[in-house]
């Protein structure tokens, strides 16, 4: 037996004799130990290779869980009470703006009906249920693990690269450099973030027919400086705030601004490049200009994959990347639409995971979330609207004017 393994076996045990504590005073510590790790056992024996454990272990595992939580709550909660904040959690941890409304119902009712019940069986019971009728409700996948440690050249739709520090920032492609042995150029004039929009080239998409204007934006992009107005749905607004302050901006990446207020400061935005040979690397980053604070890093690529092209957006995050691959295709009136809405295969958006030492890749497919970018020219100006959802619900509309400097 592996030491993985049997670690896996030991923290189920643990898991259980506290979840069988928890719902049966200490004579049910032996029996949740027994039963949780005989459940992660037979899961383990099952489990495919670049699987994630199956559906119900997982299940059985969040019930275990909960019921100590429950029992700890319930020394200042009524049963009630524990069975809303359980769901609450269970929801909320679901992620899909439909389940995070859904846990607090189920949770409710779990309260309702287990009103004489321990609080560890109404936490439990909360928990499970709510990932019971969920997994009804909601039938399409909200992640698939695609891979696990295979190299990067498996996954053309992946930008493998990542951030080596807790902290991306807008030097990043400068530290990158110092990692890859390339030749770095900062702020390099008159470059795009794609080489030629020509590389797009496919059966639905023909660049021949793409607007002079659109085409120097996406080849020439520092030419042009851009005014952007962020919309966002007011469902959204609290958890982005949240995000905002714990995530986006101790990482420097992902940290959109709020409102048009914010985006007065002014952007400032510049493509750094690294040279090796006959490979490029292009960085796009922007930045509120009074303090070069990062907005946000993103790597371009693009890449040909059976007679058609795709652009590869790469945001580094510590150890890993989440990218974007989008599918171009053509706009009526000679503008461009990349999309991860497709019925192929590639596009679409992947959280990888980036082995230090190897550089191979364990990859998620992240299914609920999906971007359109239109670019367009409007009276002669160039415009663009990159519209973002989250699981069929849309949360974000960035409006562009990108004008000559």
């Amino acid at each position: 037996m592996t030491s993985q393994r049997q670690s896996g076996l030991l923290f189920a045990g643990l898991v259980g004799a506290l979840a069988g504590a928890a719902l049966a005073g200490r004579r049910g510590a032996a029996a949740g130990a027994f039963l949780l790790a005989a459940t992660d056992a037979v899961a383990r024996v099952r489990q495919k290779p670049g699987e994630i454990p199956a559906w119900w272990s997982r299940v059985v595992m969040s019930g275990a869980l909960a019921a100590p939580a429950g029992w700890a709550a319930g020394r200042f909660l009524k049963p009630a009470t524990v069975g809303l904040v359980a769901g609450s959690v269970a929801g909320a941890l679901g992620l899909r703006p439909q389940k995070v409304a859904l846990g607090p119902v189920v949770g409710a009712v779990a309260g309702l009906v287990g009103r004489r019940a321990s609080p560890a069986v109404v936490a439990a019971g909360a928990v499970v249920g709510f990932r019971v009728l969920s997994a009804m409700v909601f039938r399409e996948p909200q992640v698939d693990l695609l891979a696990t440690q295979v190299p990067a050249a498996e996954l053309p739709f992946v930008v493998p690269l990542a951030a080596r520090g807790r902290y991306v920032g807008t030097g990043y492609v400068r530290e990158l450099a110092e990692v890859l042995g390339g030749d770095y150029r900062a702020d390099v004039p008159d470059v795009g973030i794609v080489g030629s929009l020509d590389d797009l080239a496919g059966p639905r998409f023909d660049p021949g027919g793409v607007d002079p204007l659109v085409r120097e934006f996406y080849e020439r992009t520092t030419r042009f400086r851009l005014d952007i107005v962020p919309v966002w749905r007011p469902w959204v607004r609290p958890g982005y705030l949240l995000y905002r302050t714990l995530v986006a901006r101790p990482l420097g990446q992902a940290n959109v601004p709020m409102n048009q207020r914010e985006t007065l400061r002014g952007v400032r935005s510049r493509i750094d490049t690294i040279s090796s040979g006959a490979e490029s690397v292009r960085g796009w980053i922007r930045s509120f200009a009074d303090t070069d604070e990062p907005i946000y890093v993103g790597i371009y690529t693009t890449y040909r994959y059976e007679g058609r092209g795709y652009v590869s957006v790469g945001f580094p995050v510590p150890q890993g990347n989440f990218t974007a691959t989008l599918l171009p295709l053509p706009r009526a009136g000679g503008g461009l639409v990349l999309t991860s809405r497709s019925s192929l295969a590639h596009p679409g958006h992947y959280l990888s995971y980036i082995d230090p030492a190897t550089g191979e890749l364990t990859t998620l497919a992240v299914h609920g979330f999906a971007e359109q970018l239109d670019v367009y020219v409007e009276n002669g100006s160039l415009r663009a609207e990159h519209a973002f959802s989250l699981f069929g619900l849309p949360f974000l509309v960035l409006h562009y004017t990108m004008r000559r400097k």
